[in-house]
This record gives C-alpha cells, sequence and structure tokens, in this order.
C-alpha cells in the first residue's frame, strides 16, 4: 500500500510545488496569519476532511490588522478516520513566515514588504496538504486515525503549540510527529537523534536606572552605561564559571542601548539576551544568576534595575520509540542509507510543547543541493529550499504513518 501511496503523492508534486510558491509569494508572520489558514483549511475541505479553524487563536495575541469572522486566526485542524481500528496519529506543519525582507531573485518571491519564509514553514504546509489529500483518499484502508495539525505562530513565543493544545489538538492522540525541512542537511538525506534535540529558549531585558549628566561631570552621575556594561561582563561569567563544563548552555546578549550624545552620560541603559539550556534545574538556576548578577552590580554601582525574564519554549524531547519508529520511516521513504545522526542543537521549536503530552519524534528532512540558493541559512533573506525535498517530506510522512507498530 506504502508505494501506492508513494506514487500518488508523486503525481501530486507540482501542484504541491505550486502551493508552496504562493504561500511563499503571501507571507504571514506569526500571530497575524490570516489568509494563511484560510487557504489550509478551503483546501482541507476540497479534500472532503473534516476541519476545525480558529484553534488556539488567542486575542491577547493576535497582532492581525483584519479581523473578520471570515478569516479566523489561529491553527487549522483536519480529522481523517481510518476505516479499521488502530492508533491515533497527529502529523504538525507550521505555517507562519518571518518579518525579514525577501531578497532572493526568483519568480515566487515574496510580495510582502519585510515578511517571508524564510525558515521553510510553506514547505511544511504544502507537504502536508498534499499526504492529507492522499490519506483522505485512502481513509477506509487505514488501521486508525490521523490528526492534521497546522499550527500558527511557530516562530514568536509562547507561540502556537501551547494554545492549540489548550483548545484541544490532541485529544485522542496518541503519537504526533513533524518535519522540518532543513538547508543544513543534503538533499535525499534525514537526521533526528532519541532524546534531547532542541534546547529551551529563555529571554530577558534588563533596565539599568542610574543618573545622566554631564559628561564632565561623572561624579554627579550614576553611569548607567557603564554599569550595564559590568553587568553584560558578568552575564558572560555565569557559563563560564558557574556551569558544570559537561553540561550545555548558552548565554548571549543581542541588544545593548545606553546614551543619546559623546559628551553626556546615560543615566539608562538597556540590555537583552536570551538563554538555550537542556537541563530543567539548570534553566531555573541561571535564570537565578542573570537576576542576581544584574541586581548586585546596579545595587553595587548606586543604580537599580528592572528585569523582565520570559521563559520560552521547553526543551525538545524525541520519544527514544517512537525515534526507531522515524528510523524505520526514513529507511523506507528515502532508503537505507539516507539517515543522519544529528547532535542537539541550541535553536529551540514550539514542538517541544507537542512532545511534553505524548510521545513523539521531529524530524529534520534535507533540502539543499550543490546550488547556491540551496545553502543560505535559515532566517537569512535569500533562504531557498530545494523543492524536490517537498516529495521527500511527503514520503516520510506517509511511512510515518502506515508503520508497523507493537500491539497491545
Amino acid at each position: 500500500m506504502l508505494d501506492r501511496l508513494y506514487e500518488e503523492l508523486a503525481s501530486a508534486e507540482a501542484e504541491i510545488i505550486g502551493w508552496r510558491q504562493h504561500l511563499h509569494r503571501h507571507p504571514e508572520v506569526s500571530f497575524t496569519e490570516r489568509r494563511t489558514p484560510a487557504f489550509v483549511a478551503d483546501k482541507l475541505r476540497e479534500f472532503g476532511i473534516e476541519t476545525r479553524t480558529g484553534v488556539g487563536w488567542r486575542e491577547e495575541h493576535d497582532l492581525a490588522q483584519e479581523r473578520t469572522d471570515s478569516l479566523p486566526g489561529g491553527g487549522v485542524v483536519g480529522y481523517i478516520r481510518g476505516g479499521h481500528p488502530g492508533p491515533t496519529l497527529a502529523l504538525r506543519a507550521d505555517f507562519d513566515a518571518l518579518p525579514i525582507q525577501d531578497e532572493k531573485d526568483a519568480p515566487y518571491r515574496s510580495t510582502a514588504v519585510g515578511a517571508m519564509h524564510a525558515c521553510g514553514h510553506d514547505g511544511h504546509t504544502s507537504v502536508l496538504l498534499g499526504v492529507a489529500r492522499v490519506l483522505q483518499a485512502h481513509r477506509h484502508e487505514l488501521a486508525g486515525n490521523i490528526v492534521l495539525l497546522f499550527q500558527h505562530a511557530e516562530e514568536k513565543p509562547p507561540g502556537g503549540a501551547r494554545f492549540m493544545i489548550e483548545d484541544g489538538c490532541l485529544e485522542g492522540v496518541d503519537e504526533v510527529y513533524g518535519i522540518h525541512l532543513s538547508s543544513e542537511i543534503p538533499l535525499g538525506r534525514a537526521g533526528l537523534r532519541a532524546g534531547p534535540a532542541m534546547a529551551a529558549v529563555d529571554a530577558f531585558k534588563i533596565k539599568v536606572i542610574g543618573k545622566g549628566g554631564h559628561g564632565a561631570r561623572p561624579h554627579d552621575t550614576v553611569d548607567a552605561l557603564v554599569i550595564g556594561s559590568q553587568i553584560v561582563g558578568g552575564l558572560q561569567q555565569i557559563v563560564s564559571r558557574r556551569v558544570n563544563p559537561l553540561a550545555s548552555a548558552v548565554v548571549s546578549i543581542g541588544v545593548f542601548r545606553a546614551g543619546t550624545a559623546f559628551n553626556v552620560i546615560a543615566g539608562v541603559a538597556e540590555i537583552e539576551g536570551t538563554v538555550r539550556t537542556f537541563d530543567p534545574a539548570l534553566r531555573a538556576r541561571i535564570e537565578a544568576d542573570v537576576r542576581a548578577i544584574a541586581e548586585g552590580i546596579s545595587t553595587a554601582g548606586g543604580a537599580s534595575c528592572e528585569i523582565e525574564y520570559a521563559n520560552g519554549y521547553p526543551p525538545l524531547v524525541n520519544d527514544p520509540d517512537k525515534t526507531e519508529t522515524a528510523l524505520r520511516a526514513i529507511a523506507q521513504a528515502l532508503g537505507e542509507e539516507a539517515f543522519i545522526a544529528l547532535d542537539p542543537v541550541m535553536g529551540a521549536e514550539d514542538f517541544a510543547y507537542y512532545l511534553e503530552q505524548r510521545p513523539g519524534a521531529f524530524i529534520h528532512v534535507g533540502a539543499r543541493n550543490a546550488e547556491e540558493r540551496t545553502q543560505f541559512p535559515h532566517h537569512h533573506p535569500h533562504f531557498d529550499i530545494d523543492e524536490r525535498a517537498l516529495l521527500h517530506a511527503g514520503k516520510l510522512f506517509l511511512a510515518l504513518t502506515l508503520a508497523e507498530r507493537p500491539t497491545a
């Protein structure tokens, strides 16, 4: 049966590529998605698939200018009812874009100013639509049910996954799988790892409040810039001096704002950074360290500080048994030599929320070839993929769906 499904998916390859290019031309960034979920829902209903819209939409996070009942925000969930008893699998694709100006020269270049699909989400969505149509056509032959998760707002914490889960998208689901196209992996290969695979992500903002004044009279001021600089230096010692060298952690500062003129001592400095960890206890300890360092140095310099610390996505942990299922699916879909064992990465993904609730795995599918256009990193203004990877990802979804599973 799997070979027949592969053939049907392959016959739709040009259409799947067309969907991807349509979405690429019309991106919508996180928490503004309107036309994209409408496009997905229209396709699912066209295929005869039971469909829910507005899943995980939250008014307090909605950044869209257009708010109409005919174009609901949030995610889309489709349900395919199999004809025979079996497990219920959830397959996830995200569909949000990034606030990046598309700079590549391609006929499907983004038409939205300052927005583009620079991470492959347009491909994920198109692939799962193609897979959905094939599975719906053969639903009476399926053992078990399929839940199709088309998710909004993966790129922007707090992310769409947690809200879709709150709205019941995993009810009745036994396993959950996600696929991510990757410009770091060669075309025809796929990879994952069992256990912790992607890090938790946290963000912090520190506002140092001193006393500004004339650059010629520093003794009359409390220099927020100097105190902020000392805080940055202190934060860099967390990983190098407070974390076990055998553990994994990152503390990075991305923003430092202070001062208005060459001869004015700054009264305020603002610092923004990110923390990446795998271990929950270490995650909590680093937050405490960030707060203690910022407050201690500020107090010692005669300043005060305000700290905002936001816990983002948890670590993404692949279930060992479902990783084995994924390995078998990779071999079936792409060949015995296709698998690449991946190292853990400090990047984050809100697919982690699904894996906190249900066993499953997150798989990276190669989309890079010898052409320079496919070799730009994710989140780059020239990011693009080899579109043959869409069929590879779709075959992998199908193999996961039909993989043999032990009976109870």
